[in-house]
């Protein structure tokens, strides 16, 4: 492993501002700079780095990190070949922490594995390229789907021989294992092999770096499966992949969105007519991976399926994929072709330019939705109208709060003739729906690598951590963290998600909600200013610390000092690196990224005490209420009471 305390002096020495720079065109923009993101397509700049912090935010798509971050990103690399590669470019050796000779063994078979895997298949595609300019029918049938030579060379098309044996003839050892491991050969029961692939047109496949992961073929006669895929493998997964992507990028940013088809024939062929920012599934349905992958690649996704019923279940399964990505920002649709029509079929019978008014119809997210579940059930009944609501509750409990989602609500209850009141009860009563995998209704979060802006749905909020001060009197009955039952009393709807556990007390629900109702608004307060400037750590004094130890609702404040103290950070994104990115510190840090990019302040040090002294303030007033409300019944409250009330008094005058 590399030592943390390598990778934070690393990105002590590096400036993020070189590091994005090399792939990024970046103009000044007040104290940060700006440029077109590259995680997805946008025409007008959203892309923000912060050179004193050290950071990145995109305010379109929410990526963010530090300089390994978006090296290991937008290159595809490893998290370790990463840091070596920017330490390179500093002039840095990566030491690497004490292994035993096990687990250094381990890793070293790993990376030769893998190694050795990539050159077996770089040799098979040889020989499939190779093969294919000596076999005419393969030519033949490939001119008759309307690819050109130019084409099939760009994509690498290749061909694989009808012979059982035939890349014995490529290997010296065919009964080498690391074949079987690639997925290029199949071992029988009997131990005899054979080739896995035989009378195909053979398509590579790449993963997002470019590098050959696996490959698809496609029978020229008929017979089944027309399609088949590599195995599972250490370098290639089905349900991770989609064939074209690396190849289509250039397509997608020019095209502005990104069209998903089924084959790999469709992604070639409309390729061949211009239209090159077509990907494929891999014989799969669609995954929350590949929606990742998607996402990134471009906010306007088109998922293309047959007309059939067998493409509107397919379609079906795709939505279902989408819900916990649907946001204001991101436009998913459905293109439905004329049954009998997959892309390659319908752009050689009508043209590109027909294909294309095609996409520009596309059916939207919501449209197919509410139109799915209409035709599945009578709405002119009641019966029928409420079982629509009943299949309709886990496909909204996917969706993150937010615009999007309160537009399908109210649409869906005109169609179920509710009022939105009526309905949004019925889904919170519900709860998420069986088999849910997606978010819970009302966390606003979306998936990991999205971002939400901060803040959302703290308007209005009420509960006892309400004012922009810090917090509020508890509610009656509420108790402090530690005691027997650390929940009782408490608005449940107010606590953070990752103190759910510890305040709620065994047995207790969890809450609906989240997403960016996380922190308290002092709590809040002080992360943005600790992560904005690190060296406020080194400052605390102990009255400070002693303060900040007792306050109930200041634990990833406490956590944020000590992983700034251990790990010596200087910016904002060393801290992020530093934290446990499953950790609740983390997602905090993250929901804080648009805020890190704001202007400094002038003087953080004294933006920091003043805080403090509110905090204090808070504190001692709360405390001489509480005394007041015992009725002072004993001279030791009494006493207490004049001791708060003098206190009281200096910090409300600003002499501390």
């Amino acid at each position: 492993m590399i030592p943390e305390s390598f990778i934070q002096e690393l990105l002590a020495r590096v400036d993020i501002v070189d590091v994005v720079g090399r792939y990024v065109k970046l103009r000044k923009g007040g104290a940060n700079l700006l440029g077109l993101c590259p995680f997805h397509n946008e025409k007008t700049p959203s892309f923000t780095v912060s050179p004193s912090k050290q950071f990145y935010h995109c305010f379109g798509c929410g990526a963010h990190g530090t300089a390994l971050r978006f090296l290991s990103e937008h290159t595809g690399a490893p998290f370790p070949e990463a840091v070596r590669s920017l330490a390179a470019s500093v002039g840095m050796t990566v030491p690497e922490e004490p292994r035993s000779p096990r687990q250094r063994a381990a890793d070293r078979e790993r990376r030769e594995e893998g190694s050795r895997q990539q050159r077996i298949l770089d040799q098979a595609q040889a020989h499939y390229r190779a093969a294919l300019k000596q076999t005419p029918e393969a030519i033949e049938y490939l001119k008759r789907r309307g690819l050109s030579g130019e084409v099939a060379a760009r994509f690498g098309l290749g061909w694989a021989g009808r012979d059982r044996r035939g890349l014995a003839a490529v290997f010296d050892h065919y009964e080498d294992p690391a074949l079987l491991e690639s997925g290029l050969v199949i071992e029988s029961e009997d131990g005899r092999r054979h080739d896995r692939f035989r009378g195909r047109v053979m398509f590579p496949i790449h993963n997002q770096r470019g590098q050959l992961i696996g490959f698809g073929g496609r029978l020229i006669e008929p017979g089944e499966p027309k399609y088949l895929n590599s195995p599972e493998t250490s370098l290639f997964s089905k349900g991770h992949e989609l064939y074209g992507l690396h190849e289509a990028r250039a397509g997608i940013r020019a095209e502005g969105c990104v069209l998903v088809v089924e084959g790999y024939m469709d992604v070639v062929a409309l390729a061949q007519y211009g239209l090159n920012n077509a990907v494929a599934t891999l014989g799969t349905s669609t995954t929350p991976e590949h929606l990742r992958k998607l996402r990134r690649a471009s906010d306007r996704i088109v998922f293309s399926f047959d007309g059939d019923g067998a493409g509107r279940k397919a379609a079906w399964r795709a939505l279902q994929a989408c819900l916990p990505w649907v946001a204001e920002d991101i436009s998913m649709r459905f293109l439905f072709l004329p049954e009998s029509h997959d892309p390659d079929s319908y752009v050689r019978a009508y043209g590109v330019q027909a294909l294309r008014a095609y996409l520009d119809e596309a059916m939207p997210l919501s449209r197919f939705m509410l139109d799915e579940l209409a035709a599945r059930h009578d709405l002119n009944e009641a019966e029928g109208r409420a079982s629509c609501v009943h299949e309709a509750r886990p496909l909204f409990a996917q969706m993150p709060e937010g615009g999007f989602r309160l537009q399908m609500e109210r649409e869906f209850a005109r169609q179920v003739r509710l009022t939105p009141e009526e309905l949004a009860q019925l889904l919170v009563a519900a709860g998420p729906g069986p088999g849910h995998a997606g978010p819970i209704a009302g966390t606003g979060q979306r998936p990991s690598g999205q971002g939400v802006a901060p803040g959302a749905g703290l308007a209005g909020r009420g509960g006892p951590f309400a004012s922009e001060g810090g917090y509020a009197p508890e509610p009656e009955g509420a108790a402090w963290p530690g005691s027997e039952n650390p929940g009782a009393g408490m608005d449940l709807e107010a606590v953070p998600p990752w103190q759910d556990a510890a305040l709620r007390g065994p047995g207790r629900p969890r809450r609906r909600g989240g997403g960016s109702r996380q922190v308290t608004p002092m709590a809040r307060r002080l992360l943005r200013l600790l992560l904005a400037h690190p060296a406020l750590v080194s400052g605390l004094g102990d009255q400070q610390l002693e303060l900040l130890a007792h306050h109930p609702h200041l634990g990833l404040v406490r956590q944020l000092i000590g992983l700034a103290s251990t790990c010596g950070a200087a910016h904002a994104g060393a801290l992020l690196q530093a934290a446990d990115p499953e950790s609740d510190l983390a997602r905090a840090i993250r929901d804080l990224s648009t805020e890190l990019m704001a202007q400094d302040l002038p003087d953080p040090q004294a933006e920091w005490d003043d805080a403090l002294r509110t905090i204090e303030r808070q504190t001692v007033q709360e405390q001489c209420d509480r005394l007041i409300e015992s009725g002072l019944a004993t001279d030791e409250d009494r006493r207490r009471y004049q001791e708060l009330s003098r206190r009281l008094a200096r910090l409300k005058a600003g002499a501390g």
